[in-house]
């Protein structure tokens, strides 16, 4: 296993040994494909031997501008046509052109996604309070009042840098992704408020991600995958309308049940590249965005060791 490696989708080799939560013997697969195109989005979702229940919500980050790194049309649309999903978002709680309902619709529509898919504002006629059992930092996640109507989830992630959480995954995607309006104000302020801005510890926001993506884990029972892309690596979110220039190049694309041992593996390949990966990583660290994943691990949504299943050999 010493000598096992897998290739990126530039072409350089990264030894499994260097990757520090990968274990042969862990409970979790991380599937992995170098190849990021709609074929392999295909592929790698059939590898997880998965059928949803119910209908089928596709939970993605439909972009701030035209200039940022969203996972596009062309990329996602045959798999999300395959599955047979709904687009879902919710609005955003800063100044832009998602936090309206209408201004969201408009996006979403800009963007391409009503191209291939219907779509869902699960927050355009309310809100739902769902309970965090076990929580570290808040008891309570506030989602969209559509969220029930969906029996499974599959959760497309563009995988990146992140301004205020070092970096934006799975676990990003199902915390502050579904939240609602007020909702993504009570995971930022650490259940201090849910209209007004206010300072918050950085660990104390951290733990109430890895809270809010508990809640929606449990209140789906378990009904729910995740892909991540590691494309476009910046340093910003792609609620940037503006993003810096990603200095590292593509990886791949990697899937699993465990969003834990997911975002855990792309954050292993980031630090065990070779590339020019020092910006990404000073993002993180920054932010403390590993702490996410050690609260996510404590809470109970899952382990952060995995196994790499290399689907490219």
């Amino acid at each position: 296993m010493a000598d096992k490696t897998i290739k990126t989708n530039s072409g350089e080799e990264i030894a499994l040994a260097e990757l520090k939560y990968q274990d042969e013997n862990a409970a979790s697969d991380v599937y992995y494909l170098s190849e990021i195109s709609p074929d392999s989005l295909v592929k790698i979702y059939e590898k997880l031997e998965w059928t949803p229940e119910g209908k089928l919500g596709v939970k993605i980050s439909t972009g701030e501008s035209n200039k940022s790194n969203h996972l596009r049309p062309a990329l996602i649309g045959k798999l999300v046509k395959q599955v047979g999903g709904v687009i879902v978002e919710c609005n955003t709680a800063y100044g832009g052109n998602r936090t309206e309902t209408a201004k969201r619709w408009q996006t979403v529509k800009e963007h391409g996604y009503l191209d291939i898919a219907p779509c869902d504002i699960l927050d355009e006629e309310g809100t739902e309070t769902l309970k965090v059992d076990g929580y570290a930092r808040i008891p309570e996640n506030i989602v969209g009042s559509h969220f029930r109507n969906y029996g499974s989830f599959l959760v497309l992630s563009h995988f990146k840098g992140h301004l205020m959480g070092g970096f934006g995954g799975a676990l990003k995607n199902i915390s502050i992704g579904f939240a609602s309006t007020a909702g993504k104000i009570n995971i930022h302020t650490a259940g201090k408020s849910r209209d007004a801005w206010m300072e918050c510890v950085q660990d104390e926001f951290t733990e109430s991600m890895a809270d809010a993506s508990k809640s929606i884990i449990d209140a789906v029972g378990g009904r729910i995958v995740f892909i991540n892309v590691m494309n476009r690596l910046s340093i910003d979110c792609d609620c940037d309308g503006n993003p810096h220039e990603p200095e590292m190049k593509d990886v791949g694309i990697l899937a699993s049940s465990n969003p834990v041992a997911l975002d855990q593996a792309c954050v292993d390949l980031v630090y065990a590249s070779k590339d020019n990966t020092a910006s990404l990583r000073a993002r993180m660290e920054k932010q403390r965005g590993i702490h996410i994943l050690e609260t996510a691990e404590k809470i109970g949504i899952g382990e952060r060791a995995y196994k790499l299943v290399d689907l490219d050999e």
